[in-house]
Order: structure tokens, then C-alpha cells, then sequence
């Protein structure tokens, strides 16, 4: 067989393999897709061999819960859903296939470390109850996604009622004077109930007007307690990591102490106190009257040191019926509360006595 023969089969094979090839390929191409599923969307959702799952409830109003349920009542954590953003993640409003609506924090993923101590660490946060701590409901894991469950508080957070909002259902003019101290006391009982009956001690460490929700009548719970890390009694009731937002730190923190201590939790707290009398956020400068900007909390605790505490109150809030002594007896708590010296501050149980020792016609509202 000569040259010319041999090319000519060559080309034929040549010619059938590929035309066999693109028949493949077209047939592969010309196969109905299937629909996109929820797995597909969220793949971190899918169980598998290298996604373990688990999940546990502590309230019987929910008896199960699932990564897919937790996903389909968030619109796969829709933005449209968020109602509000911790310092651990985005929180989202969702109704559960029974009928019950929750808020669902996603936790960043790196909030905790493995699967074993997150759900050690919720297990015995779901335990703890308490009238002004805001209730763990249940968690779900799967992968790198750590899901909790909240009960839902159709109040929202003190940050929205005091910045947030203009309307007359839910903005600053709606919060009275007796309002924002039975809220405080609301506060300040939640802390002192975690630094003084939680076995071991629990440090909020972020304690803020975001993370102070209202329930339908204006009660005060504590959100994202125990995030944190919870403090073992075996190290002197401190953490080895300080969490916090600029404007509410101690300034032990801000030097550099890396020590947690439920003393930073009441600084923070005496913070919450100034930002709630005056309505002015304690992360903003204030204009002095030199017209220098000054920090928020030494030009509050400067007007309470010059008898001019009426002053500084919330220029939205009515103030009939407001005593003058009331006021300046508050402002002092607040006071004490943000002394320099950690050493100086009183404990929360100290501060829940002199806050009960202010007059103060209790009454709520509903919303």
C-alpha cells in the first residue's frame, strides 16, 4: 500500500471519530436540565459525608428543626429577610412550617471553632432562662453554617427606637421618661442574673442598644449573651478575648487589657444609661461648647458634674411630670457606672438596688 492510500484512510478515521465525537457532545448538550434545587443554591445546606449535621430544640413550641426549613422561611437568607445585624452575624425574621415565627442568627463562620464545642456551648446556653434574657430556642449546624433560633420580639431593638425611627409607633418621642429607666432595670437585672446566678459567671461583653431588644410591651431583653465565649470559673472569671463596639468599651480594653471582666460589662452598661437619657449615640463625637468635637461620654459625665443633667436629656422625649432629682439621681448611676477605674464601678446587682431606689411610676405601652 502506498503513501497516497495510507493518508486517504487516515483522513477517513480521522473524519468518522470526530463526527462520532460531536455527535456525543450534542446529544449530552440537547438533555433536559434539571430545575435547580435548594441544595444547589445553598450547597453548604446539602448533608453529606464532609457535612455533618445536627440540630437540637429547647422549647416545645418547636419540636424539630432543619438547615432546609430554617433556609425556605429565611428565602434562602434573603436580604429582604434581615432585621438586624450583630456583631456574630445577620438575624433574620422566619416562619416555620408550624406556624411559629422566630429570628434566625446566621453565625459567621468564624464565631466558633468545631461542631463539638458549638453544640456543647448551645446546649448550656439554651438552658439558661430568664425574664430579660432574649430565649435560645434551638441550633442547627451543617458544615460551616451555625444556625440559631430565637424567640421573636416584635419590639425590635432600643437601637431602633432611639435612632432608627421617626414614626409615631416606634421613634424616641414614644419612649417616656419612666420607659427608659424601666427598661434599664430590665437590663441591668438580666446582667446582674448572668454575672451573679450563672454557674460559671457569663460576660456579655457587647453590651448595646442593638443587642437590648423590646418585647410587645417595651420589656427589655438581652440579646447574644454567651456568644461570647462563656468564662470558666477555673480562670478568675475572665475570657481570653475582648469583644466590644467602639463607644461602649472600657477603657481598660481600649489600653490594651485583653481580660474580659463583668466590670467592662458595667461600663458598657453606664454607657447604655447616658445614651438612653440623651438619645445621642455614644460612638458619634459631640460639638463642645468651645466648638472642639469632644468624645460622647466625657461630655456627658462633664455636664453631670456642672448640676446641668437636665440639659443633655433627649430633646424628642417629654418631659412633663420629669423630676429634676429623678434625673440627676439616674445620671449619677451612670456616672459611677463609667468611673475610669474599673476598681471603683459598682456590680450590677449594686447598680439594680440604686436604680430601684429611683421613683418611678411603672407603666408600659403596648405597640
Amino acid at each position: 500500500m502506498d503513501g497516497a492510500v495510507q493518508a486517504l484512510i487516515a483522513a477517513v478515521a480521522s473524519f468518522f471519530i470526530v463526527s462520532f465525537l460531536i455527535g456525543v457532545l450534542l446529544l449530552l448538550c440537547r438533555r433536559p436540565s434539571k430545575p435547580p434545587s435548594l441544595a444547589a443554591v445553598s450547597p453548604a445546606f446539602r448533608p453529606g459525608p464532609t457535612l455533618p449535621v445536627a440540630s437540637a430544640t429547647f422549647d416545645p413550641s418547636i419540636s424539630h428543626i432543619s438547615m432546609t426549613e430554617l433556609a425556605i422561611a429565611t428565602k434562602n437568607f434573603s436580604a429582604d429577610a434581615i432585621i438586624g445585624d450583630g456583631g456574630f452575624g445577620f438575624v433574620y425574621k422566619a416562619q416555620l412550617t408550624s406556624g411559629a415565627t422566630v429570628a434566625v442568627k446566621r453565625l459567621s463562620a468564624d464565631a466558633f471553632h468545631g461542631p463539638r464545642e458549638f453544640c456543647a456551648e448551645m446546649e448550656t446556653l439554651g438552658r439558661i432562662r430568664h425574664r430579660n434574657l432574649a430565649r435560645l430556642l434551638g441550633y442547627c449546624i451543617s458544615g460551616p453554617d451555625r444556625l440559631l433560633i430565637y424567640e421573636f420580639l416584635p419590639g425590635g431593638s432600643l437601637d431602633h427606637w432611639l435612632h432608627q425611627s421617626d414614626s409615631a409607633e416606634s421613634g424616641p418621642g414614644r419612649l417616656s421618661w419612666t420607659d427608659r429607666v424601666a427598661i434599664l432595670r430590665g437590663v441591668a437585672t438580666g446582667l446582674a442574673f448572668l454575672h451573679e446566678e450563672c454557674k460559671p459567671m457569663i460576660i456579655h461583653r457587647d453590651i448595646k442598644a442593638s443587642n437590648v431588644l423590646l418585647d410587645a410591651e417595651l420589656g427589655a431583653r438581652i440579646a447574644d449573651f454567651g456568644l461570647a465565649r462563656r468564662v470558666d470559673s477555673a480562670r478568675s472569671h475572665v475570657s481570653t478575648q475582648v469583644a466590644g463596639t467602639m463607644g461602649y468599651m472600657a477603657p481598660e480594653y481600649r489600653e490594651g487589657n485583653t481580660a474580659a471582666t463583668w466590670m467592662g460589662d458595667v461600663y458598657s452598661f453606664g454607657i447604655l444609661m447616658f445614651e438612653v437619657a440623651t438619645g445621642k449615640r455614644p460612638n458619634w463625637p459631640i460639638k463642645g461648647e468651645d466648638g472642639k468635637d469632644v468624645s460622647f461620654v466625657k461630655w456627658a459625665k462633664g455636664m453631670v458634674e456642672a448640676g446641668r443633667g437636665w440639659e443633655i436629656l433627649d430633646p424628642w422625649m417629654e418631659k412633663e411630670g420629669v423630676r429634676c432629682d429623678d434625673v440627676d439621681g439616674f445620671l449619677w448611676i451612670a456616672h459611677r457606672s463609667t468611673d475610669e477605674s474599673c476598681r471603683k464601678r459598682p456590680s450590677m446587682v449594686e447598680v439594680v438596688s440604686l436604680l430601684n431606689q429611683l421613683p418611678c411610676h411603672s407603666f408600659k405601652i403596648s405597640i
